[in-house]
């Protein structure tokens, strides 16, 4: 068996050697060869069905289709791939470098790109956030290009541009495959490419040259007819379809876009709706080329691929003619979109898929008692920060300053350009100067507000935990997840109703129907927004100093102080010891929707990413415990005289941790929805969780704990099952049978479980279980993580 790994990583070594280095832009895709891949599975396993794009460019990208025996079975096969490329953003890229480290590996196998901007807190405006991200992470940032410098990376740095604007300007190609550590890298779909958000251990994978696994999706076609009205975006179809399909209704899906429809929407139009795709669980999101992605290309340079992707449309870079022509054979589920009939829509609060249409907002402010007024707009994020978004926006702004019309009293506005290329662009063309001529604050190019990088400290809804609603162009909008106050609700709109709602100050402003007062006091009605695609005069390039770092040196050192509280390095988990877990006490049942938010804080604990000892002091803190009338970070210890006897759960799981007490967690459904972050698997790793078992969970939560070496199960009656851990959890003891024989053809495990109360058996259930594990996988659990079992392959390729 080593040798067979050795062999393989061998050949990962000569790949990677041969590599060119760092890029500054994507080159021509290899067609040839992704075509012929296809043809050869088309031509075995798949039996020459028809096929949807997405499944076209997942099978050009499988690994060895010669190993196959049988066409893929979607949500039961797993796909080995080899996917074109890795890009990573600064806050996940510290703890998958740190894992990518002791793999053993000279350098990145497949073009990788780390870009700084989660760190760079919003407060000041622009200039002033980058510079002060330089004092507050500068040992991340020095590690972080050290990192590339040394693995071949290229290195974008703070305020150079959010990651998937950057990657849809610079990276994204037609038919490629990507691997994101973020859960929003579907947004390269509008050009394309399948782009999948991953954990960082998934994305050591593909560094690593090992073949990446995805359980083989279905296929969800979302139809389009129609074409926009002038008041209707891209972000309404997102908006509309997440209220349709719930955030979990499209897991295990690949959301595909067809129809006539599609025609008429940008290719940044297209990135914005596979971009909030992340909302509602699909593993990605794609649209088939168009003349819009061709003009797209063009417009960033780089023609080329332009040139080869207009050769491949109609043969691999679109579903095949008898899926245009019956698509109700050949996707899983069907979704009807008309967009000459959509409204604008708002989003939220607390979660993405509460959807409302703008024609209803108003009244539904009222019965839910929502608050009216609008404490702060906010455009941008990597969903909403395009040329044609800004400018449309833009043209709002230019009307209400021609009336002599700022943002309403107790609005804060502020924008937040999606790179350094559009900012330059927007100064420009003069759309910067609309948008502060209205009052409002240009920040930096980067996350900022939209993942809580918000220094919003001083204002009085923030300090007095007061009930307030922004209006935002963001795609997420969990509790405290902005601010950091659970009463902040923020609603999912598209950037022209936000300039709207900053205008009017009132969540119930329609700009459709109701008017604005002028500074004579003239009553007038905005009109429709008008934008540009792409700009007349081509993209500004912007400062030089926010182009990427391309300097290879392998003989760079990595700096790590031991001594630091941001940077630890990472020792290996402890692999399995071959028998049953034993003696498993119950942490927390958790209840209700608990995302990798929950899991692992955003926020403040941004700066330890890359310390797992530190960043464990946040793990689950915002689960809701079902035992305890859903109190919030509060559980029982189950150890008589051990401390505390209650108390948070860090503190809890922590003492378990020094008692050598293995626990599990008990999980309500979707668990680990939202972000990529695998540190929501890896802390409860690291605090001796062994188990976590659900009533389902997200896709990349699920692989994340799969990949740290936790066993993810799911209950085999989730309706009754979960009940039995609702009460008492503390008390509940397990054990378990059928994990020493784990295998990929039985999937049951059951728990046995007693409860014991005073030092006595007073109830026992027996509770079946099921778990998700290929032969790979369960590799990785054997081994205690998929990296033990990379560098356990590296080891042996260094002794033959």
């Amino acid at each position: 068996m080593f040798r067979q790994h050795a062999l393989r990583s061998t050949a990962a070594r000569r790949y990677a050697t041969a590599s060119s280095g760092p890029q500054a832009r994507a080159t021509v895709p290899n067609y040839d060869l992704f075509k012929q891949r296809l043809d050869r599975a088309r031509a075995t396993v798949l039996e020459n069905k028809p096929l949807t794009l997405a499944q076209k460019i997942l099978y050009a990208h499988l690994h060895d289709v010669s190993s196959m025996t049988s066409a893929p079975v979607p949500g039961e096969t797993y796909l080995k791939l080899s996917p074109d490329r890795v890009a990573m953003q600064d806050a996940s890229a510290q703890m998958a470098i740190l894992q990518f480290m002791l793999s053993g590996m000279k350098q990145t196998a497949v073009p990788t790109s780390i870009h700084c901007d989660h760190l760079v807190e919003a407060y000041e405006g622009a200039d002033k956030d980058v510079a002060r991200s330089w004092q507050t992470s500068r040992e991340i940032y020095e590690f972080l290009q050290a990192a590339s410098q040394k693995y071949g990376i290229a290195f974008w740095k703070p305020g150079s541009g959010i990651i998937h604007q950057l990657v849809l300007e610079n990276y994204a190609a037609p038919g490629t495959l990507m691997l994101g550590t973020d859960s929003h890298t579907p947004n390269a779909g509008g050009l394309g490419m399948l782009a999948i958000g991953v954990g960082g251990a998934d994305a050591v994978d593909a560094m690593a040259s090992i073949p990446w696994e995805l359980k083989a999706p279905r296929v969800l076609g979302v139809r389009l007819s129609g074409s926009l009205h002038p008041w209707g975006s891209p972000k309404d179809v997102i908006l509309a379809l997440a209220g349709k399909l719930t955030v979990r209704g499209g897991t295990g899906y690949i959301v595909e876009y067809f129809g006539e429809g599609v025609e008429s929407l940008s290719c940044t139009g297209m990135a914005t709706i596979c971009n909030m795709g992340a909302e509602v669980g699909a593993t990605t999101s794609v649209f088939p080329y168009t003349p819009s992605m061709a003009r797209y290309l063009r417009a960033t340079q780089r023609a080329p691929i332009a040139t080869a992707a207009d050769a491949q449309q109609a043969s691999y870079l679109s579903a095949d003619e008898q899926v245009t022509q019956s698509p109700e054979k050949y996707y899983d589920e069907i979704v009807d979109i008309d967009l000459s009939s959509l409204e604008p829509g708002y989003n939220g609060p607390f979660t993405p898929d509460l959807y409302t249409p703008r024609s209803l907002m108003t009244d539904t402010v009222g019965r839910e008692q929502w608050s009216d007024k609008v404490s702060a707009a906010l455009i941008g994020s990597c969903t909403n920060s395009s040329y044609q978004d800004l400018s449309r926006a833009a043209s709002l702004a230019r009307q209400a300053s021609e009336r002599g019309l700022k943002v309403a009293e107790g609005t804060e506005f502020l924008v937040s350009p999606g790179s350094e290329q559009i900012r330059a662009t927007m100064e420009r063309d003069g759309i910067q100067q609309a948008f502060e001529s209205i009052g409002a604050k240009v920040l930096a190019n980067a996350c900022g507000p939209c993942i809580g990088q918000w220094n919003r400290d001083e204002n009085p809804v923030v300090k007095n935990r007061e009930t307030n609603s922004i209006v935002s162009s963001f795609n997420r909008n969990f509790r405290a997840r902005n601010d950091g106050n659970p009463n902040t609700m923020n609603f999912l709109t598209s950037p022209e109703m936000v300039l709207s709602a900053a205008l009017s100050g009132r969540l119930s402003f329609n700009p459709l129907a109701d008017t604005l007062t002028d500074s004579t006091g003239k009553e007038f009605k905005l009109q429709p927004p008008t934008g540009d695609e792409l700009p007349k005069d081509g993209y500004a390039q912007g400062r030089d100093e926010y182009k990427p770092l391309l300097d290879h040196q392998p003989a760079m050192e990595i700096p790590i102080a031991p001594t630091s509280a941001r940077l630890q390095t990472l020792e290996a988990f402890v692999p399995w010891n071959g028998q049953e877990f034993f003696n498993t006490r119950v942490l927390i049942t958790v209840q209700g929707k608990c995302t990798t938010d929950h899991i692992s804080a955003a926020g403040k604990w941004l700066k330890y990413k890359g310390h797992l000892e530190n960043l464990s002091r946040n793990t689950l803190i915002g689960a809701a415990n079902a035992a305890m009338d859903g109190q919030v970070n509060l559980v029982r210890n189950s150890i008589e005289g051990l401390e505390p006897a209650q108390g948070t759960i860090p503190d809890v799981a922590l003492a378990y941790k020094t008692a050598n007490v293995p626990w599990l967690v008990i999980a309500d459904y979707n668990y680990g929805e939202g972000s990529a972050r695998e540190h929501a698997a890896m802390q409860p790793r690291f605090l001796g969780c062994n188990m976590v078992i659900a009533r389902s969970f997200a896709r990349i939560h699920e692989t994340n704990l799969k990949k740290q070496g936790v066993l993810p199960l799911v209950f085999a009656r989730p309706d009754e099952d979960y009940f039995i851990f609702a009460k008492d959890p503390h008390e509940l003891v397990v054990q378990t049978q059928g994990v020493k024989d784990i295998n990929e053809h039985n999937p049951v495990v059951t728990l046995l479980v007693e409860r014991i109360r005073d030092g006595n058996v007073i109830e026992t259930y027996s509770v079946e279980c099921r778990h998700t594990m290929s032969a790979d996988q369960i590799g990785w659990f054997k081994a205690g993580s998929a990296l033990n079992l990379i560098a356990s392959q590296q080891g042996a390729t260094a002794s033959t």
